[in-house]
């Protein structure tokens, strides 16, 4: 086996190492960044009755968990109301809370309270369409 044939064999195995390390650390998606708006936006219905949970973690302060009952055949745009209703009762009063458009709803800041992280914990109303960004 020739010199060169040994680097180049070296050089195809490395850049294999390389490439399968990047592959699994791209797995992971990156921890999204809080904000001071959040948009939960609803498609299609409830085909189920379930709860819909949605975690909100503030930047300071205890991380809260938000349940919300949807009964089955439930649309979207009740599904926004009943959402914005439970997120209204436990997040208090340094937050507002609003239907948009109908099936989508904004949580924001007011005054000087912590920018915080949304997510959608856990669902058990199959059919129900969720996805929460950043606004």
């Amino acid at each position: 086996m020739s010199v060169a044939s040994l680097v180049r064999g070296l050089g195809v195995a490395m850049a294999l190492c390389f490439a399968f390390s990047a592959a699994v650390s791209a797995g992971d998606p990156p921890a999204p960044k809080p904000s001071g708006k959040w948009r939960i936006e609803f498609d299609h219905w409830s085909e189920t009755d379930g709860d819909l949970v949605l975690h909100f973690a503030p930047v300071s302060g205890e991380p809260v968990d938000v349940t919300t009952r949807i009964p089955v055949n439930t649309r979207e745009n009740l599904v926004a109301e009943l959402v914005a209703g439970s997120l209204k009762g436990q997040l208090g009063g340094g937050y507002h809370v609003e239907v948009d458009d109908g099936e989508d709803v904004i949580v924001k800041v007011k005054g000087k309270t912590p920018k915080f992280v949304l997510s959608v914990g856990s669902s058990t109303a199959t059919g129900l369409k969720v996805k929460v960004k950043r606004s």
